[in-house]
Order: structure tokens, then C-alpha cells, then sequence
């Protein structure tokens, strides 16, 4: 199984990992055994329960919580120079349309500023492979959310030629 050969043993990084989508992946990666999971998520409540489920769902599992932002690039850049992730999973975005509507800044400066801080430094740090969770209105988009979304999955194209598998994932919903 693909999915084995990947995440069996290795050192596995979600943000947004207290969300919707990350949550489930971390439930999903759990599974699997990585040699660590890190949760990296800035809500502090959300975590802290993400923390204690997948604890009890994988007892002895090597969890790291970690309440941090992705614009936060010192800190992420001491998560990946102390964990050395293989494959991170970007689940970390501003989703709700109507939200982002009313403070485009705020979803640009979010959902495709801090894709870039982390995929830049996916390249210093040698991550083999990030995984980047996009949306279906990513595709001619006509909200704000979309268009970030997809000036994001354009950002990782830029990015074919370093070392790093940069994968973008559209989801329905």
C-alpha cells in the first residue's frame, strides 16, 4: 500500500490539524503509525481536544501539539529543524466564502502568504513531500476563497524544480 510505504514510520506534520479537514487527516495519519505526528494549529481549544482524541483512539501514538500559525515562520522553521517532517499535510486555510468576502486582505494575507512561508521553507528544510488541500472553487474561481486558493496552487508550480513533491489536492464541499 502506497499510503503504508509513506506514513508508517515517518515523522508526519498537519496544519490546521484542529479544522475540519485537518482533523480528519490526523485521524486518518494516525492510523498508519507515523513515527510522530505533529498537530500544528493556532486554535488552542481545538488542538487541545484534537490531542486527547487521537490519544485515545492510537494509545502510545508520539503526538506533538503544537499552537502555532502558519505565518509564523520562525516557529514553523523550528518545528521542521527539530522534527525533520517527511511529508506535511497544508490543511491550514480561512474557508467560508462569505467570511473571506468581507476581508479579502485577510485571506490573501492568510491562505497564500502563509502557503508561502511554508513552502519556502519546505525547500530550506528538505521536506520530501507537502501536500496542499485546495477546494473545487478553485477552479474558475468567482470568491475570493477560490482565487486564493488557486494563486496558491499556481505559487507550488513554481516550486517544480527544487527537490520537494509539491501536491495539490482540490476537495468538494
Amino acid at each position: 500500500n502506497p499510503l503504508t510505504n509513506d506514513l508508517t514510520g515517518e515523522t508526519i506534520l498537519v496544519t490546521g490539524a484542529g479544522g475540519s479537514i485537518g482533523s480528519e487527516l490526523c485521524r486518518q495519519v494516525a492510523e498508519f503509525r507515523p513515527k510522530v505526528l505533529i498537530m500544528y494549529e493556532r486554535n488552542e481549544n481545538n488542538l487541545y481536544y484534537k490531542d486527547i482524541e487521537i490519544e485515545k483512539k492510537v494509545p502510545g501514538l508520539n503526538i506533538v501539539p503544537v499552537v502555532g500559525d502558519i505565518l509564523n515562520q520562525n516557529k514553523l522553521a523550528r518545528i521542521l529543524e527539530k522534527y525533520k517532517p517527511g511529508i506535511i499535510y497544508h490543511a491550514a486555510a480561512y474557508k467560508h466564502v462569505p467570511l473571506m468576502e468581507r476581508d479579502p486582505a485577510e485571506a490573501v494575507r492568510n491562505n497564500f502568504f502563509g502557503t508561502k512561508v511554508l513552502t519556502d521553507l519546505c525547500v530550506e528544510y528538505n521536506v520530501k513531500k507537502l501536500v496542499f488541500i485546495s477546494t473545487d472553487k478553485a477552479v474558475n474561481p468567482s470568491s475570493v476563497m477560490g482565487c486564493t486558493k488557486r494563486l496558491t496552487e499556481k505559487l507550488m508550480q513554481t516550486y517544480k524544480s527544487t527537490s520537494v513533491k509539491f501536491i495539490s489536492v482540490r476537495f468538494g464541499n
